[in-house]
């Protein structure tokens, strides 16, 4: 009887762990999957990659420059903040080379590297406006 019971105590273990497994590999294949894709030049984007033209400068401001313009962390001028008077009377072409190249703490295009130009520039239009 006793080896009766430890068969069967292994047999409901083993389903137990057969069935446990295959949820957790479920779990562990979404968490490993691909959070993005690589496309490399001349191939074809997937259809939910390709542009939607160009981002507004509130938009640009919104998702890569509050977090320093915003905040003003690392010295950065806030939204219509007086501290951009001096960068504005540098004129608005030495702004502009400024937020493509980086200049003290901020990096290059800050942190929008998939920025174009004109986006950057009117994200500048948007922080300085009212200044």
């Amino acid at each position: 009887m006793n080896k009766i019971t430890i068969a069967l105590a292994l047999l409901l273990t083993t389903f137990g762990i057969h069935a446990s497994s295959e949820a957790d590999k479920d779990a562990l294949a979404k968490r490993l999957s691909p959070v993005g894709q690589v496309y490399v030049a001349g191939a074809v984007a997937a259809a939910d990659t390709a542009a939607s033209g160009p981002r507004s400068g509130e938009k640009v401001y919104q998702t890569a420059c509050f977090a320093c313009h915003g905040t003003g962390a690392l010295d950065a001028p806030k939204k219509g903040d007086a501290a951009w008077k001096t960068r504005i009377d540098q004129g608005f072409d030495v702004m502009l080379k400024h937020a493509i190249e980086g200049i003290r703490n901020m990096p290059a295009r800050g942190t929008c590297a998939d920025c174009s130009d004109d986006e950057i520039a009117a994200a500048i239009k948007f922080m300085t406006e009212g200044v």
